[in-house]
């Protein structure tokens, strides 16, 4: 199983989130709190990306289904994550170099930027489709990043996305080819890394408060039957 790993890069970090499905398992979690304690400490501009096909495919059914008495608890690590990212006092950006399901592509949503590769990879929410409702938090989180209609079409369709819908759709703010995908990131938020952290923690706590106090409310999945 990988793990993200944080590395400076041209005045920002690059959290590489692993090169597998990078999906959000108790060991997962504490190394990207971990990296993003290393960003708080010493801040600069961030850029969110993964390796290979995918850049995650979100919840970890297979420990949940296993630990189906925790599932209050993980669902609470998973979005005080997504809160915490939502929040940063840094310019953030999702270079979505693959597949990004579920709470995966939230992670992304809770990126100021999103950028995508533009041949290959797909955004969904299949959670209508594999009958594993949205918490309040999570379905707040994507309503404060996307229009009405699209939250609406991308949450309750299961339909996948490729970058350049993504991006006619304001899901994504742009699309690059793989090799120029973290470049094209970097070069979003490098250039605003002069600007205060707190005032920047402050300006998004006014803009997500909605989001951030519904993803600290304690709530499981609600997990389908066999």
């Amino acid at each position: 199983m990988s793990t993200p790993s944080l590395l400076p890069r041209e005045g920002a970090y690059v959290l590489t989130l692993g090169d597998d499905e990078n999906r959000f398992s108790p060991e997962w979690l504490d190394a990207a709190d971990a990296a993003l304690d290393q960003v708080v400490a010493e801040p600069l501009p961030l850029v969110v990306t993964g390796e290979g096909k995918f850049f995650s495919n979100g919840l970890d059914l297979d420990w949940l289904l296993t630990h189906a008495d925790e599932a209050t608890w993980y669902v609470g690590r998973v979005q005080g994550l997504l809160a915490r990212l939502l929040v940063m006092p840094v310019p953030t950006v999702a270079a979505i170099n693959g597949h990004a399901f579920g709470a995966g592509a939230m992670l992304a949503m809770a990126c100021d930027w999103r950028f995508m590769r533009e041949d290959r990879g797909f955004f969904c929410f299949p959670e209508a489709d594999i009958r594993i409702p949205f918490t309040p938090g999570m379905a707040a989180l994507i309503q404060a990043k996307v229009s009405p209609r699209t939250a609406l079409d991308s949450m309750s369709t299961g339909h996948r996305y490729g970058g350049a819908e993504a991006e006619a759709v304001g899901i994504v703010d742009d699309v690059a080819a793989e090799a120029d995908l973290v470049a094209s990131a970097l070069a979003r938020v490098v250039p605003l890394g002069d600007k205060d952290p707190a005032t920047i923690a402050a300006i998004k706590a006014q803009m997500y408060d909605v989001a951030v106090a519904r993803l600290a409310q304690p709530g499981g999945v609600t997990l389908p039957q066999s």
